[in-house]
């Protein structure tokens, strides 16, 4: 097998065997420290570097979820950071969005340049969510969110190498206090939280729907919806939007795999597992080095990137 030169069966793309795990982990790198998902970078690398254009891209980009976010669920499980009710809700309301996502991308978009359309709008969403971030006006109305943050680490740092008891156990949880079709709420260091059932519902099928036909989970787009106008804490919503994000994906990559079984919609393992593996590393990278890098300049460097990009797509498409 020649590592730097293989064609891969199930794409047709011709590289090297070492450029899909590396470009994977550089790209998870810097956009875990960003707080988002490196599929909906990888993806366009797929279609304008590797000539990858086909649905077939949308079931691998599933791929790379499915090997690169488990690690970070359990580790939110362990932590005892999942508000499994918020997951739920986000998985119920995202797989009826992710058939119709597939159904639109093999039915309605499966040439590339209107697909390359819609990426590009997707993009410019998440673009212009990051750097608004960077905004005094987000700043301020995240200030709240911010105290939080800092006591949560200011308390995580006072418990670290201890056993933690009784109430300082169950504040370090997430504690389900009321689960109803109107709201769910819960406790998370000693504060209470609620949300509406099927709000959440609808965004996360809102959501499903834009994840199927990308072939992104969704974590990106749902994750700041929950923290901003559902004001829920950033360290709760995480493990819930990895978690409907990897079923999600997994729901994505049955419905490429069987619904149409063929060539044109069939996932490349092969390249979708090499993705993966490198974002395994890069994302426990980023969140290792994260503390590093000043948050402002993250963002304004991706959403710059991202924005970029989108344009460049929808541009195409217009011209």
């Amino acid at each position: 097998m020649d590592f730097l030169n293989y064609t891969f069966p199930v794409s047709g793309v011709n590289t090297s065997l070492l450029l899909p795990p590396l470009t994977a982990l550089v790209v998870s790198f810097f956009t875990s420290m960003g707080g988002v998902s490196g599929a909906f970078l990888l993806l366009p690398f797929q279609m304008s570097y590797l000539g990858y254009t086909t649905p077939s891209v949308s079931a691998t980009n599933f791929v790379f979820n499915i090997i690169a976010i488990p690690g970070g669920v359990l580790r939110f499980i362990k932590e005892g950071r999942m508000a499994w009710p918020l997951t739920w809700v986000i998985i119920l309301g995202t797989l009826p969005g992710v058939f119709l996502g597939y159904f639109f991308r093999v039915t309605y978009l499966p040439d590339p340049k209107p697909f390359k359309f819609f990426v590009g709008l997707v993009l410019l969403y998440i673009g212009a969510r990051l750097l608004y971030e960077i905004t005094p006006k987000a700043k301020g109305a995240k200030k709240e969110q911010k105290t939080m943050e800092e006591e949560f680490h200011k308390r995580m740092r006072e418990l670290r190498g201890k056993k933690l008891e009784g109430s300082e156990l169950n504040q370090a949880k997430v504690k389900v206090i009321k689960v109803g079709l109107n709201s769910i709420t819960y406790s998370f260091w000693g504060e209470e939280f609620s949300f509406s059932t099927i709000g959440m519902f609808l965004l996360s099928f809102i959501v499903g729907i834009i994840g199927g036909t990308y072939g992104i989970g969704g974590g990106a787009i749902i994750a700041p919806f929950c923290v901003a106008v559902f004001k829920l804490p950033v360290y709760t919503v995480a493990g819930a939007a990895l978690a409907g994000t990897f079923i999600a994906s997994v729901v994505g990559v049955i419905f490429y795999s069987i619904i149409q079984s063929s060539q044109h919609t069939q996932p490349d393992w092969l390249l979708g597992g090499l993705f993966g593996i490198g974002g395994l590393l890069g994302i426990y990278m980023g969140a290792r080095f994260q503390k590093y890098v000043p948050q402002n300049l993250i963002k304004l460097f991706l959403g710059l990137v991202i924005i970029c990009t989108s344009l460049s797509y929808i541009y195409q498409f217009l011209r």
